[in-house]
């Protein structure tokens, strides 16, 4: 067997039963197995390849007992280990939870006594394996495991165990013992002595990271931050954080320490501090602001994992660099009661090119109008006139605001901030994305509907088209602008599904050159803005803060982008962000608003419209689609680069089904539960969709699943396993239906008018196809004979449908309306034989805050028809507070570099 997965399990067929990949790390790939000894599920560990091959067996197996004798309450045991057809591989119970990192993906900062209290308990056990004479080596927020709320700490002991293995050889496996973020400095620069105080230093990082969203040393590569490590001090957590107590922030500092005997002895040490109100270290809580010379001098000569001159080149630049001529400052703003943020989905925040004022969206007694928040003052006030408001915009000169009104049905308003009228400055409708003001003379804004960007001067008058859709690209629409100081350009957000479907990982960033009415696309994202500090910062469809170098002359990216961290609130459908950036480096966004990235929820629902929560099933969800048996689920996660995974509704956690630079979507189960196909695409301009299938166990790779076909948006099986139906077409009025007999090279044509067909069902039988098509004017649930369609046909829906799902029994047939203000789950009883009687239709529930799509069903049947697995968003809710950000400048300077 050549398979490196069937070898495995092979090998070890006798002690355990391996069930699927959970996951990989640095040095290992994680394996769910069945314990066939002790009948029960385990975390089956097996060292990367490249690993071990430069360690020893023996050694290994010796190396790594020195681990299995810890037993402590917040100590993940070591079952087993072993060598078995030259892997080497470790046991561990397996854990139904998270892991502290997926808790900090998902909230960014946790709460001041939840982070303590997390820590202390690693403390604890951290202490006690010292006193063992066990040292971690690698505490991470990866390897913290949250079980019922309990950490337990992982792998303890794993890398003294390969490093001890390797005898000294570890540059040879092209791996680093620690992870860069969380090293020590003695392990930056390879001491060989490791102490207690290393792990000390590693938890305290885990700890800062907890409390301020980032460790406290970042960089666009590992050798950077190894670099900071070694050289830059610690920005004391109280500048990023004001909360946090006096004494906790002074144990932070000292566990910091570069020189570890200035830190803790001990992990119990650094526990007792923590809960120590009256704890104080030196005369400040603030690290020592350079470190020891001769002291790192010394250490400089001990090769690393970068050279000994690459780091004295960092040295140096470190000491000559001059110190930020202002601190960086972030504060959580708590608006006024009656002051706080709409719920509108469109932008709401601007700020004076100064930064001394913000202009918010806020609910006022006519809907939404605008408040004003000046640096000086604790209460916002309303600025009259703006009843209706949304996306404002500051004028150059900071004095008058443009704003989009509602009320009037889409117009551009210009209002003094020194009082006065609103004055009404386009004669036409406008898009709801976005207004941007430039130094030009011009006020800049979105077409309504598909198009291109627009602009009028800024007194008034005739509007002008500025930008052309790129239809190679799949473009619909053009939204977000914002105008380059330089005039010579403008940024904007390049969207692939056009009014109402913004916001999701297919979008891009552009830039458009004004002379010439071009655009060239330069990343993927939802929203930029330019900083004058010469970056472009962007947003993410999950929500992630990035930036990059940016020559606004060249209109060109001039460096790799690097994330500043998640939590900016995005608000899919409109495409919506909260982000603003003043001329001289302030930094204003919101957190956590509604319809944010990681607020969709998997849920159960019943008949009756009740919903539970699926554990674990949560983020930029779509496109559900259950297993014939009714046991798992395959579900798209959208991100930079969307991929499919599995839930095992018996097992527990995710799975991932893809992988790569392609986006993967629209899962459909082959008949026999065996595998999953899917659309792919890779990440380029005009790249085709093809169909692709991949066991839902992950046992083989994806393979091909009809040669031929091109530009497939969705697909579906019959459930004898015989016809593959499937429908192409990006754009409206391109969309067909088709099927094809598996293995055959030709395929019969179902649906290919002028208008569109979408979402094929087929019924359970064969006999049926239900879909959609807009051939009246409006979206309607139809139902044909298969495969000869021509034999007959009935209209389901009346007054607008989507999302036709056959019950298993063949006996009802599911679907949405659409025509009403509220969408509504249907039902329809069916007789669906040799010949097809519509019956009654019957309201299930409404579908107030489930995901609904036009082009293919966003819920799927349990196999006895009573439940539904549908996606939820979150409860609406404000967002009663902001995030700022002052001299944020300084950071991009920091952590994206200087551009070129």
């Amino acid at each position: 067997m050549s398979d490196p997965l069937d070898r495995l399990r092979t090998a070890l067929a006798d002690r355990y039963r391996i069930e699927r990949e959970l996951g990989q790390g640095g040095m290992a790939t994680v394996y769910l197995a069945q314990d066939i000894r002790h009948d029960r599920k385990v975390a089956l560990k097996v060292l990367k390849p490249e690993l071990a091959a430069v360690l020893g067996n023996d050694r290994f197996v010796v190396e790594i007992k020195t681990t299995a004798a810890l037993q402590h309450p917040h100590i993940l045991p070591l079952f087993d280990s072993g060598s078995a057809d030259g892997f080497l591989y470790y046991v561990m119970p397996y854990i139904q939870g998270e892991t502290l990192r997926s808790k900090l993906d998902r909230e960014t900062q946790l709460g001041i006594e939840e982070a303590v209290r997390i820590t202390s308990s690693v403390a604890d056990a951290l202490d006690y394996a010292h006193r063992h004479g066990v040292i971690h080596r690698d505490i991470k927020p990866e390897n913290i495991l949250l079980h019922d709320g309990r950490p337990m700490v992982a792998d303890f002991g794993i890398a003294l165990a390969v490093s001890a293995a390797a005898g000294g050889r570890m540059t040879e496996t092209g791996m680093s013992l620690g992870t860069p973020h969380y090293m020590s400095p003695e392990q930056a620069t390879a001491d060989k002595e490791i102490s207690a105080r290393s792990d000390v230093y590693s938890l305290a990082s885990v700890l800062y990271e907890m409390l301020t969203g980032s460790p406290p040393h970042t960089g666009s590569s590992a050798q950077q931050i190894i670099m900071k490590i070694i050289a830059e001090p610690v920005a004391p957590v109280t500048t990023l954080r004001r909360s946090v107590p006096p004494h906790i922030a002074a144990a932070l500092a000292m566990a910091l320490e570069k020189l570890p005997a200035d830190r803790f002895d001990s992990a119990r040490a650094f526990a007792v501090a923590l809960a120590n109100p009256g704890f104080t270290f030196g005369t400040s809580v603030v690290a020592p602001a350079q470190p020891a010379r001769q002291d790192w001098r010394r250490r400089l000569a001990v090769p690393a994992l970068v050279t000994a001159g690459l780091l004295a080149i960092a040295l140096v630049l470190t000491q000559n660099r001059p110190e930020p001529q202002v601190p960086v400052a972030r504060h959580r703003v708590a608006l006024g009661a009656g002051q706080g943020l709409s719920g509108n989905p469109w932008s709401r925040l601007a700020v004076s090119p100064d930064g001394s004022r913000l202009v918010y969206v806020a609910d006022q007694e006519r809907g939404t109008g605008l408040m004003v928040l000046g640096r000086d003052r604790l209460d916002a006030e309303p600025v009259p006139g703006t009843d209706g408001a949304i996306n404002p915009a500051f004028s150059p000169d900071g004095d008058r605001v443009a704003f989009m009104d509602r009320i009037a049905g889409g117009n551009i308003k210009v209002v003094s901030l020194k009082g006065g009228a609103a004055t009404v400055i386009t004669d036409s409708l406008v898009g709801a994305p976005g207004v941007a003001w430039g130094s030009d003379g011009y006020i800049y804004y979105d077409r309504i509907g598909v198009g291109g960007l627009m602009r009028v001067p800024e007194a008034g008058g005739k509007a002008e088209s500025i930008s052309r859709l790129d239809s190679t690209r799949g473009e619909l629409q053009h939204s977000w602008p914002d105008v380059l100081p330089n005039g010579r350009g403008v940024l904007f957000t390049a969207s692939h599904h056009g009014p109402g479907a913004m916001g999701g990982p297919e979008e891009e960033l552009a830039v458009l050159d004004l002379a010439t009415g071009t655009h060239r696309v330069l990343l993927k994202g939802i929203f930029a803005r330019y900083a004058r500090s010469g970056h472009l910062v962007y947003v993410t469809a999950s929500g992630t803060l990035m930036a990059a170098p940016f020559d606004q002359d060249r209109m060109q990216l001039t460096g790799d982008p690097v994330s500043l961290g998640d939590g900016v609130g995005v608000r899919v459908g409109g495409g919506a962000v909260d982000l603003a950036i003043s001329a001289t480096g302030t930094l204003w966004y919101s957190a956590g608003a509604v319809g944010t990235s990681g607020t969709f929820q998997g849920v159960w629902v019943s008949r009756e419209g009740a919903a539970t929560p699926i554990p674990g099933v949560v983020g930029l969800l779509g496109d559900p689609a259950l297993s014939p048996d009714g046991r798992r689920l395959a579900i798209t996660v959208r991100d930079l680069v969307s991929q499919l995974f599995i839930k095992d509704f018996d097992q527990g956690p995710f799975s991932m089904l893809t992988a790569g630079g392609r986006n993967s979507f629209r899962a459909a189960w082959t008949a026999d539960g065996r595998s999953v196909a899917f659309v792919t695409q890779q990440i380029a301009a005009n790249a085709g969709r093809e169909l692709y299938q991949r066991p839902a166990d992950g046992s083989r790779d994806a393979t091909p699943l009809a040669a031929g076909l091109s530009q497939v948006e969705e697909v579906t099986f019959s459930r004898d396993g015989v016809w593959l139906l499937y429908r192409t077409g990006v754009s409206p009025g391109e969309r067909d239906l088709y099927a094809r007999r598996l293995g055959a090279d030709s395929s019969i044509a179902l649906a290919t008018t002028g208008a569109d067909e979408t979402a094929p069902a087929l019924s359970p039988d064969g006999r049926w196809l239900a879909y959609v098509s807009n051939e009246s004017g409006a979206h309607e649930v139809y139902v044909r004979p298969f495969p000869n369609i021509g034999d007959g046909r009935w209209q389901i829906s009346t007054q607008g449908g989507a999302e036709p799902v056959w019950a298993h029994s063949g006996r009802e047939l599911f679907y949405r309306t659409t025509g009403a203000t509220i969408d509504t789950q249907m039902v329809m009883q069916v007789t669906a034989g040799s010949t097809f009687i519509p019956g009654a239709r019957r309201a299930l529930f409404p579908l107030v805050r489930f995901v609904t799509d036009d082009n293919h069903p966003q819920y799927a049947v349990s196999p006895d028809g009573q439940r539904f697995v549908m996606i939820r968003t979150t409860e609406a809710s404000r967002t009663d507070h902001l995030v700022v950000v002052e001299n944020f400048f300084e950071v991009l300077r920091a952590q994206v570099g200087r551009p070129r």
